[in-house]
């Protein structure tokens, strides 16, 4: 596995813009809070590095991955000053198929609302096999999720106001 001796969230390769002309949503669910608050808070603080004001950073709590989809549909709806959402969330492999259906209907979600609003909508859910992968990308030796989610919703966002 490529990821096995990475930190994935190294972005010496690439020119990040300044975050400091966009507003941004954050919507992060509170299942598997440990993880979720870790990614936020890296998504966060990435933002804050990259220019953006906080006073142009709105974060709202869902209560679990798979309301991820309508907590960006209903920030968009609503505040149309919105440049780009990030959603957070995680989802642990259980004994159940139940798994597969929320991982799918997250990522088909994210990416109609995307569409719908043309608006960036990043996908900054962690699907892994158990606790320790989750962990290893929510700050641990893989880097941290939400900083990635950060970075991507910065570089759609400067993507799409300069088209």
């Amino acid at each position: 596995m490529s990821s096995q001796l990475k930190n994935l969230s190294d972005f010496s390769h690439t020119t990040v813009p300044s975050g400091a002309n966009y507003k941004f949503g954050i919507i992060v669910a509170e299942w598997n809070a440990e993880i979720t608050g870790a990614l936020y808070n890296g998504a966060l603080k990435t933002l804050l590095e990259n220019g953006v004001k906080e006073e142009n950073i709105i974060s709202l709590p869902v209560p679990g991955s798979f309301e991820l989809t309508s907590g960006a549909e209903i920030l968009l709806s609503k505040r149309r000053d919105i440049d780009a959402v990030i959603c957070l969330g995680c989802v642990i492999q259980g004994d159940t198929k139940h798994f597969d259906f929320i991982c799918d209907a997250v990522a088909q979600g994210v990416t109609n609302v995307s569409i719908k609003y043309n608006k960036p909508v990043i996908f900054g859910v962690l699907t892994t096999n158990n606790l320790e992968q989750a962990q290893d990308r929510a700050g641990g030796k893989h880097g941290n999720k939400g900083d990635e989610a950060a970075i991507t919703a910065i570089k759609m966002a400067d993507f799409s106001a300069n088209i």
